[in-house]
């Protein structure tokens, strides 16, 4: 691969821009209306032409041909002196947020078609104007159709990479991943929605991919448990610990061989930190969760290194990192923690509105 930037086209010097102008003026003193239109308004502006006027009426039956389409400006291909600001590299420019329905594969050997929500964005060299956005979203279209794998993803990174002429590329989908869940006794189950991203990263020519949990939970606080305790038997004084919802984001690298699936990474936060927050519940659940909790007091420091532990054991997962947000009903803030393993997701600084993202909404 030829990792050195393409070379931009030469400048050319004001003798020849006067030449070319002075073409112009003479190709136009026999061009007809059509012709100037096709150049574009302002040109035939700039060069004093007074072109008919503009029609109002929208042209429905109008189909551009291929001249047609080469004679259309693109500011965003054009050269390096169009550019505004710095001439630098940007390391990721691109779109988000653009949705259409995926299908993914479940453990169990089944199917489902998912809305997701796809960003798609590659590296921009410091000569270059700009790229054509609409590229990505063409490039993933193309493979839509596929039931989905991270080597789907990576045939529409491939596509994008060599439209847009790029060294470094990502794709994010990020979905709504439905799971039936059953209740601690009642017997009854409902539908739990987890925030699942994938990830796939292309830099320098290295690939990795990576798989993103929000795993929502119930926290009780060890200290709150108990003092509530001591009050009931030192002074038999009724007292509840608080406890809060809780949310832990876990980013997990996928490594190849043996598959990891939405719902293995799901039942691994599962094992870590057993108080998941209930869909169906009935008055013997609600007293089965409370006592659970009781079996199960977690500050944000445990609830961090759980999740590591668990991590750690699964062969399939390289470096991960885990942040976790207890949302306290006793403080008017919140406790949060980060852990990181692995140089894929070290870093010094942080997002100011990292801890806030973590907010579960419902």
């Amino acid at each position: 691969m030829d990792s050195r930037a393409p070379q931009s086209p030469a400048q050319p010097d004001k003798a020849q821009a006067e030449a070319a102008l002075a073409t112009l003026r003479v190709w136009m003193a026999g061009a007809t209306d059509q012709d100037l239109l096709r150049l574009g308004p302002g040109v035939a502006a700039m060069l004093g032409h007074n072109s008919a006027a503009l029609s109002r009426d929208y042209p429905d039956e109008f189909r551009p041909d291929a001249a047609y389409k080469a004679s259309m400006p693109d500011l965003q291909n054009g050269p390096s002196s169009l550019i505004v600001g710095a001439k630098a590299t940007i390391q990721h420019v691109g779109i988000s947020n653009f949705r259409l329905p995926i299908r993914y594969r479940t453990r169990s050997g089944g199917e489902i078609t998912l809305e997701t929500s796809v960003t798609g964005t590659v590296s921009l060299e410091a000569g270059k104007k700009g790229i054509n956005m609409s590229r990505i979203m063409r490039s993933f279209y193309a493979h839509s159709e596929r039931q989905f794998s991270f080597g789907v993803a990576e045939a529409a990174l491939e596509d994008y990479k060599r439209d847009l002429d790029s060294f470094d590329a990502r794709i994010q989908l990020k979905l709504s991943w439905p799971q039936k869940v059953e209740s601690l006794r009642s017997g009854l189950s409902g539908w739990q929605y987890y925030d699942l991203s994938l990830e796939l990263l292309d830099q320098g020519g290295q690939r990795r991919r990576v798989m993103h949990l929000d795993y929502v939970y119930s926290s009780t606080c060890p200290c709150s448990l108990e003092l509530s305790e001591h009050a009931r038997e030192v002074r038999g004084q009724l007292a509840t610990p608080h406890s809060q919802r809780s949310v832990a984001r876990i980013s997990a690298e996928v490594l190849d061989g043996e598959r990891l699936w939405f719902e293995d990474l799901i039942d691994l936060a599962r094992r870590a930190v057993v108080t998941e927050t209930q869909v169906m519940v009935k008055r013997e659940d609600e007293q089965a969760f409370a006592e659970l909790n009781a079996a199960n007091p977690i500050f944000v420091e445990d609830a961090a290194r759980s999740f590591c532990e668990a991590l750690r054991q699964d062969p399939r997962i390289g470096d991960f990192r885990v942040i976790a947000s207890h949302q306290e009903s006793l403080h008017s803030h919140d406790a949060v923690s980060l852990l990181t393993e692995g140089p894929l997701f070290a870093a010094q600084s942080l997002d100011p509105t990292l801890f806030a993202s973590l907010i579960h909404r419902g």
